[in-house]
């Protein structure tokens, strides 16, 4: 069964900084692409982050809301994504989610064509 489940979600003040997870199980999880993903109260689905799997140096790309503040990186022999938040803001308040495609690549990463979901992590900020 393929599965992604995320974790290391919780309450931070702004500024603040955490460390999301999400471990793959099922199918070859460095193969493959892995987006991570948002979405606030009463708000839209919105991209936060890619990383591709085309070569052998990860590609990486980012939401210009958290470029400079998120990182995206995996362990590749541990099947587990991380994102690492820092310089939180009340504005990335949501429940974070990451999936696959199973593509290879980030074309068109924010774009609404992702197939395989984990259940979400919530991040709260406060201001």
């Amino acid at each position: 069964e393929v599965q992604l489940v995320e974790s290391g979600g919780g309450l931070v003040q702004a500024g603040g900084s955490l460390r999301l997870s999400c471990v793959g199980s099922g199918f070859t999880f460095d193969n493959y692409a892995i987006g991570w993903f948002r979405q606030a109260p009463g708000k839209e689905r919105e991209g936060v982050s890619c990383i591709d799997s085309t070569s052998s140096d990860d590609i990486t790309y980012y939401a210009d809301a958290v470029k400079g503040r998120f990182a995206i990186f995996r362990d590749k022999a541990e099947n587990i994504l991380y994102l690492q938040m820092n310089s939180l803001k009340p504005e990335d308040t949501a429940v974070y989610y990451c999936a696959t495609d199973y593509q290879y690549d980030c074309n068109n990463w924010q774009s609404d064509y992702w197939s395989q979901w984990g259940q979400g992590t919530q991040v709260t900020v406060s201001s």
